[in-house]
């Protein structure tokens, strides 16, 4: 054994031949942490004193080859000051160098995942042999950052600027196909072959055969691009990916800019480039809330985890409600694989259920996300009934009929007699409280909340709603499945509105005020998605339907009336009594007319002036911070009581419910962690401006505690 440590181990494998073997002790995934970054310094070293050393492979002992940096110990060097942060990713960097320097010929076999730093030491090497369940890249814009241990600067090199700045700027995986298409593999094989294929690339390099140095060559020079080629490369990429990216995200543009800067330098001058831009990049805003999103949502991972233990198995379910959201869920369910019964009263309604499958099934298939054969299956797993006949066999039942609570405790009492005493039932409810839906059944400690978005298909999360009486098996099992259908869930406690819709109302209703007093609506859902939002009050509204938001406003008045019950008409019942109920009726705020592309799209409508004329009551001049602090300020304090009440255990759960439930601007990182970005006494100070304007607007005592005392949501 050339070098043994508790990350990583060197071996030798045959005459001169050594293995580098990633296997980081207990933890099932290989990443670069602290530990594994000082055993790779040592490891190092000890293959450059190895006498008589030929060639080194590089393997993973886990499915997995490197799934990229520890994040949560990675949070701590973002905080140090700039010049000890670069200082830290020069110390790194000389690593990955020295290892590309060795004088031997380097192979790195990726099996599995390899992501970020565990794709550019991929890069180091030589060469580099995937397995066909291989699967590449450099996500970091995702976390506000490019890469810092060499990605920006030897990928170019390798595989030339423009396809770099397609991987890098997307921060997609790669399939190995697509590595061995644009260079960075130089062989695919079978997972069962890849040690043999790495070792014998190794053998016939050091043999001569193949010529290492070479290879290796254009990674340590300057990019091989004249004056004209790289302006027309880099400004045209430029120009592109800042209109994809948008202004909220820098780091894709800043990535492009780093391999610009850098180009006519050799490798050692440009990873400094590359390390003072990442560094930069590390210390915004933006990279703070989404490296918190992303531990906030490995946190959610692991604590679903936990709750999959207890589960009850769900192989077969079923949806009660045909239509667009019971399509949607028999849809989702039988995409991943879970076969359902989708029942109704009416053949028109399966019907309608079934063409809403087959609708979004025909859409991943004209885009090439899934095979005709593969659609086929899916299909055939939904099976449109109007009996009860086989629900014997059910293990898990989503009622999603419509949003009545005596019309819901008729259909699930039904429904509990025809299944199983064990089979877990759910209500997709978006305001109705599940202990009240709960009275009218014998078992209510088999029965919790299953509050899907819509679009089912296109929106990440599902709310488990546990009511009074709710068992733990039953939200272990609900979790489960909400899993296997590929979405996010987050079990809450029941309240009306339950958490999202909680506090999506007071957002809403500090839109009302602001219409009442005179605001443009049009303005409002301008400054609101230049604040980062998919789309403003107005047009939110218009999509979820005005007789749902009038519905829902009503329920959230009876739970919350001293902040939510208004005093008065307000846009929303002005535009319901003119039966404007939004995109479903191709008119409310705004009036809809059909794209190229088929989909409804907003435009202006005058009329709609008069019918908002009788609930504007004054007139008053709004500067755009007050109108973007008078629309956030009652929703991060709603946030802020669910946490207080119980609603949700933790803040990354509200956050993460805001973000995948509402598309809460994900670079702001959630309504808690935007409280802690302006500091908690300033937001108290900021929601006191307005403390005239009724209770939605005051903070919490604990709140003010909080603030007195410095303390913060995170960290």
């Amino acid at each position: 054994m050339i070098f043994e440590g508790k990350a990583l181990s060197v071996r030798d494998v045959e005459d001169g031949i050594a293995e580098l073997r990633f296997d980081l002790q207990g933890e099932s995934v290989n990443k670069f942490s602290a530990i594994t970054l000082r055993e790779f310094r040592q490891a190092v070293d000890a293959l450059k004193a190895h006498a008589g050393l030929r060639g080194v492979i590089v393997t993973s002992g886990k499915d997995v080859f490197i799934v990229g940096a520890d994040i949560t110990e990675f949070v701590e060097m973002f905080g140090r000051p700039t010049e000890e942060l670069q200082a830290g990713i020069a110390e790194i960097n000389r690593i990955f160098s020295d290892f590309e320097d060795l004088p031997v010929p380097t192979v790195a076999a990726v099996g599995g995942i390899a992501l970020g730093g565990g794709c550019e030491m991929t890069l180091a090497a030589d060469y580099r042999v995937l397995s066909t369940a291989a699967r590449i890249g450099l996500p970091e814009v995702k976390l506000g950052i490019y890469p810092g241990w060499g990605g920006t600067v030897r990928l170019p090199r390798l595989i030339g600027s423009d396809n770099a700045i397609e991987w890098i700027a997307s921060g997609k995986e790669n399939d190995a196909a697509t590595a061995l298409k644009v260079g960075v593999a130089d062989a695919v094989v079978a997972p069962e072959h890849l040690f043999d294929a790495a070792l014998d690339l190794v053998r016939r390099a050091a043999a001569g055969e193949l010529d290492y140095q070479a290879k290796r060559k254009p990674k340590l020079e300057k990019l091989q691009l004249n004056a004209i080629e790289a302006m027309m490369a880099f400004e045209s990429a430029k120009g592109f990916v800042a209109s994809q990216a948008g202004p909220h995200y820098p780091a894709p543009l800043e990535a492009i800019k780093a391999i610009q800067k850098s180009a006519n330098y050799g490798r050692d001058k440009a990873l400094e480039v590359e390390g003072a831009g990442f560094a930069k990049m590390a210390q915004t805003s933006v990279s703070a809330s989404l490296v918190g999103l992303f531990l906030n949502d490995q946190a959610l991972k692991r604590k679903a985890k936990v709750l999959e233990k207890q589960a009850a198995p769900v192989k077969l379910t079923s949806v009660l409600g045909a239509g667009i959201m019971g399509g949607g869920i028999a849809y989702q369910s039988a995409l991943k694989g879970t076969p359902i019964l989708m029942k109704d009263i009416r053949d028109e309604a399966l019907e309608l259920g079934l063409n809403e499958a087959s609708k979004l099934l025909n859409k991943r298939v004209e885009k090439g996300r899934l095979e005709p054969v593969k659609m086929a299956e899916a299909l055939n797993r939904i099976r449109p009934t109007l009996s009860y006949g086989d629900f014997k066999s059910v293990d898990l039942v989503v009622e999603a009929v419509v949003e009545n609570p005596k019309v819901k405790q008729a259909v699930l009492a039904e429904v509990e007699g025809q299944v199983r005493e064990d089979a877990i039932l759910t209500s997709n409810t978006s305001t109705i409280s599940i202990s009240l839906l709960a009275q009218a059944l014998k078992r209510p400690e088999n029965f919790c909340g299953m509050h899907f978005f819509n679009p089912v298909h296109m929106m990440p999360l599902v709310e488990v709603i546990r009511g009074e009486k709710t068992s733990e098996r039953a939200i272990a099992t609900t979790v489960a499945y909400a899993r296997q259908m590929g979405k996010n869930p987050i079990v809450v406690n029941d309240c009306p509105g339950f958490l999202v819709n909680r506090i999506l109302f007071p957002y809403f209703g500090g839109f009302a005020a602001l219409l009442a007093q005179g605001a443009d609506f049009q303005r409002v859902d301008r400054l609101m998605e230049k604040f980062g939002w998919p789309m403003g009050p107005a047009y939110l509204m218009d999509v979820v339907g005005m007789d749902t938001a009038h519905h829902a406003r009503d329920v959230m008045a009876e739970g919350f009336p001293e902040r939510m019950k208004e005093s008065r008409k307000t846009a929303v019942d002005a535009l319901y009594e003119a039966q404007r109920f939004g995109q479903k009726n191709g008119k409310g705020f705004y009036v809809y007319e059909t794209d190229k592309k088929g989909k409804p799209k907003k435009v202006a409508d005058p009329a709609v002036a008069e019918v908002l004329a009788p609930v504007t009551y004054e007139q008053r001049e709004f500067t755009d911070e007050q109108i973007v602090e008078r629309m956030m300020v009652p929703l991060c304090l709603e946030a802020v009581r669910c946490l207080e009440d119980g609603i949700v255990d933790s803040a990354a759960e509200a956050d993460m419910g805001l973000i995948y439930g509402i598309g809460f601007p994900p670079f702001r990182g959630g309504a808690l962690r935007y409280i802690d970005s302006l500091g908690v006494a300033e937001f108290v100070a900021m929601a006191d401006q307005y403390a005239d304007l009724g209770p939605l607007y005051h903070p919490t005592p604990k709140l003010r505690e909080m603030a007195a005392a410095g303390q913060r949501f995170f960290g």
